[in-house]
């Protein structure tokens, strides 16, 4: 299984991720966790990443599309992968694609996570405070859900298209949404 999870920051991706891919066997791949692991070491690639993660921008192209070849070459993505975070601009769809091909795989089904965007704000805040991070202000935040609405929402139309999505209402409990996620993909699998 090759898939992408979509959604507005604090839409619960992250949380989701780690239970679908659990569910199908394998890896989840977040460009946040990825981004954060080369700031936190200090590598080349994660000063540069952090000056705009800082400015609540997305990392430029170049910098995440190295980041994800790399990732999605490894061993344990041979059998699938679960993209969280990516991608997130038509240029990194088709730089996607590129690396799909390379592998002589495709993508599966791309999960659209919706959710209304004041309650996102609140939940960002909240884990902003429990999780003690300082990139997480209000103001960020917003700005982060502007770039989302301008540069991500337009890739759903195009996996649209393709006829990979499924959109899932990610409000309510953690337990109800990834039900109705796995719902969703088990059809895909048995397809």
């Amino acid at each position: 299984m090759r898939l992408i999870l979509m959604g507005p920051p604090g839409a619960g991706k992250g949380t989701q991720a780690k239970f679908v891919a659990e569910h199908f066997g394998v890896p989840a791949i977040s460009t946040g966790d990825i981004f954060r692991a080369n700031v936190s070491q200090g590598t080349p690639l994660g000063v540069e990443a952090k000056k705009y993660m800082d400015a609540g921008e997305y990392v430029p192209d170049e910098v995440t599309n190295q980041m994800v070849r790399n990732r999605i070459a490894e061993d344990d993505a041979q059998p699938g992968f679960l993209l969280d975070g990516y991608p997130r601009t038509l240029a990194q769809v088709e730089e996607l694609d590129s690396m799909i091909v390379d592998t002589g795989h495709q993508l599966d089904a791309v999960v659209a996570i919706t959710a209304d965007q004041d309650e996102l704000v609140a939940r960002l805040l909240a884990r902003a405070q429990t999780e003690g991070r300082a990139d997480d202000t209000e103001e960020v935040i917003r700005r982060r859900q502007e770039i989302y609405l301008a540069e991500t929402e337009p890739l759903i139309s195009v996996y649209k298209e393709r006829g990979l999505v499924h959109e899932i209402d990610g409000m309510g409990e953690v337990e109800d949404v990834t039900k109705r996620i796995f719902e969703a993909l088990d059809d895909v699998e048995q397809s």
